[in-house]
């Protein structure tokens, strides 16, 4: 059951108390009519989220990923606007009513404001659905050094006209602050826990949008999002190929998927084995078997 007017926030913790405590302490001095539910979900976290005056904490028995956690907290929402909201962020006092008021035209929608990097460069925030073709560009290092370029961009799926001051729709938002109908996210079957980090807002999204919500960026509003503040790169990036096959089976290509990135891998050989002839301080046949180790490891997984 949800009410009218008022918002639920629902914050994974994992990790360190502080940056959580700092996001919360934010939320809670919001400048906002609206009645603003604070609901911290603890993934089993090494440093337990502690008691918070103002803060509904809810405790999961076992490390469950993003897309766990944000489901349990959704269970004890009781407004009918849901905010889904990472622990590595900072926000104004008045981030909670600009988001609602640039979200208000869209809704029924998923609303994601523009991410700010830590030293203020903006982020992608709003994206394509992601193909093989996307991810085989963004596996190709020696397209690197290009990246900054327009067309790059669009070739790994960020959708360009997602810049600050834009309002459009898009494919999908960046999960790191996502504003939705409660009763929407709910009608989706929330997150699939099948992901443990990444993608699974890319999965809700698209089952959002078959059910008539569409994803909306809204770059009048802006938050600062610090990103990975609880795992290291490598680990990271082992989650990100495994989430992005997973991804390609639920929806299509994963096989496709798997080709080019060997195929990119190949590639990525060739140039690192030039480089390695010019001086460069690089080890081609380890890089290589390390890209085909995170694709074998995705298939491991899947077969547990």
């Amino acid at each position: 059951m949800t009410t009218r007017r008022g918002l639920s926030v629902v914050v994974p913790h994992y990790g360190a108390a502080e940056p959580t405590l700092a996001a919360v302490e934010q939320l809670r001095g919001q400048r906002t009519a609206l009645e603003v539910q604070v609901v911290v979900v603890d993934d089993a976290s090494p440093v337990p989220f502690p008691p918070t005056e103002g803060v509904e904490v809810v405790r999961r028995p076992a490390n469950g990923g993003f897309g766990a956690a944000v489901n349990s907290g959704v269970e004890r929402a009781r407004h009918d606007l849901l905010l889904v909201l990472n622990s590595d962020v900072s926000v104004g006092e008045g981030f909670v009513d600009d988001l609602v008021a640039a979200a208000e035209p869209w809704l029924p929608a998923v609303v994601g404001p523009l991410l700010l990097d830590a030293d203020g460069t903006p982020s992608w925030s709003g994206r394509h659905f992601p193909t093989a073709s996307h991810q085989v560009v963004e596996w190709l290092t020696p397209l690197a050094r290009f990246r900054h370029h327009r067309v790059l961009h669009e070739a790994v799926g960020h959708d360009t006209r997602a810049v600050p001051g834009a309002v459009v729709p898009v494919d999908w938002v960046v999960g790191a602050a996502m504003l939705l109908p409660t009763e929407a996210f709910r009608a989706a079957g929330g997150f699939d826990e099948g992901y443990f980090m990444n993608a699974e807002e890319v999965d809700l999204q698209r089952r959002l949008r078959d059910l008539g919500v569409p994803a909306v960026f809204a770059g009048t509003v802006s938050l600062t999002h610090v990103g990975g503040g609880s795992s290291d790169p490598e680990l990271r990036r082992r989650w990100l190929v495994r989430s992005r096959l997973r991804y390609a089976e639920v929806w299509g290509g994963r096989r496709r998927l798997v080709a080019g990135l060997a195929a990119a891998t190949a590639v990525n050989a060739v140039a690192n084995g030039a480089r390695r002839l010019a001086g460069r301080d690089v080890a081609p046949l380890r890089t290589a078997r390390h890209e085909l180790g995170l694709l074998r490891g995705a298939d491991r997984e899947r077969e547990r």
